[in-house]
């Protein structure tokens, strides 16, 4: 038996296995066991539940409380978005506004001022209590001018102390600097600096006397 025979019928094989298990499967599903209805329980609609905006609608998750509990929030009281049909022609009417929006002519107006003449302001127009004019009968008091504050100069710094011109510091300057070079070298210069610093600043002697030299910074 030819190897070429031997695969020819392998792939026969394999071709009818395949064909035999998909219709197989087709069986067993159409032929399964029903699951039983359980008395009681509510179906499960079909057509999926759809929010206002047409996407399905999901279940809102817990969320934390401002009480601290952990609930789904309560939703918000809703709103009478409605326009009432009331028309502005049935509404009570209200002298204010029809005065205000009451057009009359300059003969009009001169006779309301002329008829008015004399009588005292009320209303929004008495201006009487707020003390700018003698509606009341009272002299008005003239206005006090504010004086402008006069800025205060900062007194003048301090002129600097005269240099002490004593010979006696010099000389405790310098036995402070001998008095260094008894000590290592590398304090030598910190304790020299020292010494000027004590004695020459507070004469302000640098650059003026020998032991005090000037300063490069």
């Amino acid at each position: 038996m030819s190897w070429r025979f031997m695969f020819v019928v392998l792939l026969l094989a394999a071709g009818a296995s395949t064909w035999g298990g998909l219709h197989l499967g087709d069986w067993l599903v159409a032929h399964g066991p029903v699951a039983a209805t359980v008395p009681g329980q509510s179906q499960v609609a079909a057509v999926p539940v759809l929010d206002s905006n047409g996407h399905p609608y999901v279940a809102q998750p817990p969320q934390p409380q401002v009480d601290g509990r952990l609930a789904v929030p309560e939703p918000l009281p809703p709103v009478a978005w409605a326009i009432p049909d009331k028309s502005l022609t049935q509404a009570p009417p209200n002298p204010t506004v029809d005065l205000a929006t009451t057009t009359i002519t300059m003969d009009e107006a001169k006779q309301i001022a002329a008829s008015g003449a004399g009588q005292p302001l009320v209303g929004i127009a008495d201006v009487g209590g707020l003390g700018l004019g003698s509606s009341s009968g009272q002299p008005v008091q003239p206005i006090q001018p504010i004086q402008p504050i006069q800025p205060i100069e900062a007194p003048p710094p301090p002129s600097a102390p005269p240099a002490n011109t004593s010979r006696a510091w010099q000389a405790s300057l310098r036995q402070e600097i001998q008095a260094c070079s008894a000590q290592g070298f590398f304090d030598r210069p910190s304790c020299a600096w020292a010494a000027r610093n004590k004695y020459c600043e507070p004469n302000n002697a640098w650059g003026k006397v020998r032991d005090c030299p000037a300063k490069s910074f």
